[in-house]
C-alpha cells in the first residue's frame, strides 16, 4: 500500500495495531502515535523512536492504594488505580478524559484530593449548557455528537448506522467528519 492510499482512510486501532505487526515495527501507543508510525514506515522513513513511559516510584498496577498515596508523574489508570476510585466513589465513577488531564497535572497532590477533584468535575453535569470535550482521537464519538447536533431528531441507531457507512469511506488524513449528505448515502446503503 502507498503512503497515499493509507492516507486517505480511516484504521481503528486494532487494524493500525495489524499494519504494525506487518511492518514489524513496534504496534504500542496511541491511535494517533500508530497511525504516524505506520505511515512513516511506508514513506520509507525511519520509524520514530517510541517515547518512554514516564517512571514514577509507585508500581501503580500493584500498590496497595490509599487515600494518603501521593500521585507522580508515572501516574497509571489501569485497573488497580480504577478499581481503587470504584471502591471509593462507587459504580457511577468513570475514568474520563478530565480526569485523567487533572491527575497528571497533579504530581504531589493525593489521591484524596484526586476523589475530590473527580467530583468537582463531575458537578460541572450539573449545568446543562455543559458538555464534555471529546478528544480528537475519539473520532467516532465526536463524529456522532456532530451529526446529532445538527440533526437532533435522528436516533443513536441512525446515527451509528451513518457512521459505520461514513467510516468505510475515503476520509482525508485518516478522521471522519460528519456532511449533510452523510444521511442520505448512509440510508442508501
Amino acid at each position: 500500500m502507498t503512503p497515499h492510499e493509507f492516507d486517505r482512510w480511516y484504521w481503528p486501532v486494532q487494524h493500525l495495531r495489524t499494519f504494525c505487526e506487518g511492518l514489524d515495527i513496534p504496534a504500542s501507543g496511541t491511535k494517533a502515535v500508530l497511525r504516524a508510525r505506520v505511515l512513516s514506515t511506508l514513506r520509507g522513513e525511519a520509524p520514530q523512536p517510541q517515547a518512554g513511559r514516564k517512571r514514577g516510584k509507585i508500581a501503580w498496577a500493584r500498590a496497595d492504594l490509599t487515600p494518603e498515596t501521593v500521585i507522580d508523574e508515572g501516574i497509571s489508570f489501569g485497573p488497580n488505580v480504577r478499581g481503587y476510585f470504584k471502591g471509593r466513589i462507587g459504580a457511577r465513577f468513570r475514568c474520563h478524559g478530565d480526569f485523567m488531564e487533572w491527575m497528571r497535572a497533579a504530581p504531589g497532590q493525593t489521591l484524596a484530593d484526586a476523589e475530590a477533584a473527580w467530583h468537582a468535575l463531575e458537578a460541572r453535569g450539573d449545568d446543562p449548557a455543559f458538555r464534555r470535550e471529546i478528544a480528537e482521537c475519539n473520532n467516532m464519538l465526536r463524529y456522532l455528537r456532530t451529526l446529532r447536533d445538527a440533526h437532533p431528531d435522528v436516533s443513536m441507531a441512525q446515527a451509528q448506522a451513518c457512521w459505520a457507512w461514513k467510516a468505510r469511506q475515503p476520509a482525508r488524513g485518516g478522521y471522519v467528519t460528519f456532511e449533510e449528505s452523510d444521511l442520505d448515502q448512509a440510508a442508501r446503503a
